[in-house]
């Protein structure tokens, strides 16, 4: 099969991206497969140039509903007519209709908490699933454990499709991530492409100060300085939203960003980012898996990122039309504190697990009670059916000593004496790169390039409330 001459076929393209085709070939010959490449590399290109040629629906599981809208609407830009969404945001009466004609759609999206629902699985197995593909498989290992547990899951899954191959994306992941997205996929001999996650067109720099408030005051100078759009990620709800109050005290056009929002407001949020209508979005680390904006100039990490891995993939939202971009990392003492005290927060206490071993289903009336908290039930409830009490307290136990490990390798970055883009790749077990011009702080950067005048508001268009509004009512 001639796959240049498919790929411009099909969407007008004379070559593929590095990686893509060595993917691309491996799926089509029926392998599983294990796909890592760096963000603005074409992933989804690994599943949609197959769904051209397999003959049965391509399934894929996606964590955000942000990040499902926005890849359906690429595939439509692209002419793709057979592709739809499946989510708790529909209405009832159109994702019935949905699937009563599910028949008609090539790619189907739907969040993991959905593919286990047996209703689900039912519909799904009547079409024939040539590929299921675990989108930002990362979640995995990062999100599996401690958030989404229905991740986990999606291998229990698999024999009740008949067991399609799986393909598993994902932009960034540790040796130790890799081995987890395999192991709890359970993929069979896969083909693993890892390609070098090193974006020479990103500059690292960070900055310290003694003090917050000192920090703060070099935040809005950068913001008043550099040309966005650009993204500034902060540890928590409240400081997402303290730091767009102040960034829009200076007139300049910015919005917050986070999970505690209305799912309304979050997509009009993005729409308005997308449509240059905002220069800056303060947010938690909620913001950006479904943010496709080629021309990001500048990510800044106000407060540290819990993972190196979390702050690749952040740092990842810029520069993905190749143009120089600048990640800025702003940190004032005693700032490790803060991760340290969030990850212990975000984990399962003691006495929550042994609550909910001890009343069963009936634990989930303590969440209204106050004495268990949701996350809590939602993780503690999938290892209950697997694990006797002890089994899961070491499962947290060493949970807490992973999450410990990658607070230190932040702190590692933060405090290096050497080169900011060899220490991310020795991070990943990669070779060093190459040191390209305006590589990171301690190489020296030539700030003017980030420098400049800040966009204008987009004009807007007789049909844009329209699209608003198609945005805030999908169907």
């Amino acid at each position: 099969m001639n796959l240049e001459k498919l790929l411009y076929e099909a969407y007008g393209y004379t070559e593929f991206r590095p990686g893509q085709k060595q993917v691309i070939e491996q799926v089509l010959a029926g392998r599983d497969v294990l796909a890592l490449l760096p963000t603005g590399m074409g992933k989804s290109l690994c599943y949609q140039l197959p769904g051209k040629v397999l003959p049965g629906a391509i399934v894929i599981v996606s964590p955000l509903l942000s990040l499902m809208q926005d890849q359906v609407t690429q595939l439509k830009k692209m002419g793709e007519k057979s592709v739809i969404a499946i989510n708790s945001f529909m209405k009832p009466e159109d994702r019935e209709r949905a699937w009563n004609t599910l028949g008609n759609y090539k790619f189907i999206f739907v969040a993991p908490e959905m593919l286990v629902q047996p209703y689900v699985l039912g519909k799904l197995k009547s079409l024939g699933i040539s590929l299921l593909v675990a989108d930002e498989a990362h979640c995995i290992s990062q999100w599996g454990f401690d958030f989404r547990p229905d991740y986990l899951r999606i291998a229990e899954i698999l024999p009740k499709l008949g067991n399609p191959q799986t393909l598993a994306l994902t932009a960034t992941a540790t040796d130790k991530v890799t081995d987890e997205i395999k192991r709890y996929l359970k993929l069979s001999d896969p083909f693993v492409y890892s390609h070098p996650m090193d974006r020479k067109n990103i500059s690292y720099d960070i900055r310290k100060f003694d003090n917050d408030s000192d920090k703060l005051e070099e935040l809005l100078n950068l913001v008043s300085t550099y040309a966005g759009p650009g993204i500034i990620y902060a540890g928590t709800r409240r400081k997402s939203q303290e730091l767009a109050e102040c960034i829009l005290a200076l007139g300049i056009r910015a919005a917050f960003y986070h999970g505690g929002m209305e799912q309304q407001d979050r997509i009009f949020v993005q729409q308005q980012f997308a449509n240059k209508e905002l220069e800056w979005v303060c947010a938690t680390n909620a913001f950006g898996m479904g943010v496709h904006i080629p021309d990001i100039r500048h990510v800044i990490h106000f407060q540290l990122p819990s993972s190196i891995e979390g702050y690749v993939q952040e740092v990842g939202r810029a520069g993905r039309d190749s143009l120089p971009s600048l990640a800025t990392l702003l940190y004032a003492a005693g700032d490790e504190r803060l991760v340290e005290s969030l990850i212990m927060d975000d984990l399962p206490e003691r006495h929550e697990i042994e609550l909910i071993y001890e009343r069963g289903e009936e634990a989930k009336q303590l969440i209204e009670q106050g004495m268990v908290r949701e996350t809590a039930y939602r993780i503690i409830s999938y290892w209950r059916e697997r694990l006797p009490l002890e089994g899961t307290l070491n499962q947290i136990e060493q949970l807490k000593k992973e999450k410990q490990r990658q607070a230190a390798s932040v702190r590692g970055l933060v405090h290096s004496s050497g080169c900011i883009r060899q220490y991310i790749s020795m991070s990943f077990n990669q070779e060093n790169p190459a040191i390209p011009a305006n590589c990171c702080s301690f190489h020296g950067i030539d700030h003017s390039l980030f420098k400049g005048n800040r966009s204008e508001p987009k004009a807007s268009t007789q049909g844009s409330w329209k699209e608003r509004l198609k945005v805030l009512l999908p169907i």
